[in-house]
C-alpha cells in the first residue's frame, strides 16, 4: 500500500513538473511574440520624387511609427512589360521579397504604370498590389489624381501594406482596405475600420 502511494506521489509530481514547464514555455513564447514588431521598409525606385517619398513616409508613421526609408534603386529589368510600357507588379514584389529580411515588410514606390493579371485579363493596369499575407508590396502613383495625388498615394500604400498583414478587402466604404474594383475610390477612405485596425493591433501594429 505504501509503495502504491509513493508511486502515485512521484507520478503526480512528474505531471505537475510537466505542466509548469509547459506553462512557462507558453508564457515565454507569448512574451516573445508581444515583443516582435515588424519594421516597414520603404523602398523608393529612382523615378520617384524624394519629397513625395518623405511626405508619404510621414503619413505612414502616423499609423505605424516603425518605418525606415531605403536608398532609391532601379526598377528590376525583368519586370518591364514592353508591349504596354508597364512594369509587372508581381515581378516587382518578387524582387523586393528576396531582399526583405525577417521581421520586415517592404513597400516599393514608383510613378511608373504597373499591372497584374485579373481574371481573363493578362495585363490589367493597377494602382498597387500586395499578397495576403506577404513580405513585400508595391504602390504606384501613375493612376492617381494630380490634385491630391500624395494623399491618394498614401492610401494605396497603406492598403497594400494591410494585405501583407493578412487583411482582406473590407466592405466598409471609408476603410483603407476597401476594394477599388478597378476604380479610384481613395478620396472616400478615411482610416482603417474598427475590425481591420483590431486585426492589425493583434499582429503588433503599434498605432500612434
Amino acid at each position: 500500500m505504501i509503495k502504491h502511494i509513493f508511486r502515485f506521489r512521484i507520478i503526480l509530481i512528474y505531471i505537475l513538473f510537466l505542466y509548469v514547464l509547459s506553462s512557462c514555455s507558453e508564457k515565454k513564447e507569448i512574451a516573445t511574440q508581444e515583443k516582435k514588431v515588424i519594421t516597414i521598409l520603404v523602398q523608393p525606385f529612382k523615378d520617384t520624387n524624394s519629397g513625395d517619398v518623405e511626405l508619404l513616409v510621414s503619413k505612414i508613421k502616423e499609423v505605424y511609427p516603425k518605418v525606415r526609408t531605403l536608398k532609391p534603386i532601379d526598377l528590376p529589368k525583368n519586370a518591364y512589360y514592353k508591349p504596354r510600357n508597364r512594369y509587372r507588379a508581381d515581378s516587382i514584389i518578387s524582387f523586393l521579397s528576396k531582399n526583405t529580411s525577417l521581421d520586415c515588410v517592404t513597400i516599393g514606390l514608383t510613378t511608373k504604370d504597373i499591372s497584374a493579371a485579373k481574371g481573363n485579363i493578362k495585363d490589367f493596369g493597377i494602382m498597387g498590389l500586395g499578397f495576403r499575407p506577404g513580405t513585400a508590396c508595391i504602390a504606384s502613383s501613375f493612376r492617381l489624381n494630380k490634385k491630391n495625388r500624395n494623399e491618394q498615394f498614401f492610401k494605396v500604400a497603406i492598403h497594400e501594406l494591410g494585405h501583407t498583414q493578412g487583411l482582406k478587402h473590407c466592405p466598409e466604404k471609408k476603410c483603407f482596405m476597401r476594394n477599388a474594383e478597378g476604380k479610384n475610390p481613395t478620396d472616400e477612405e478615411t482610416e482603417f475600420c474598427k475590425n481591420c485596425k483590431q486585426i492589425l493591433m493583434n499582429k503588433n501594429w503599434k498605432f500612434s
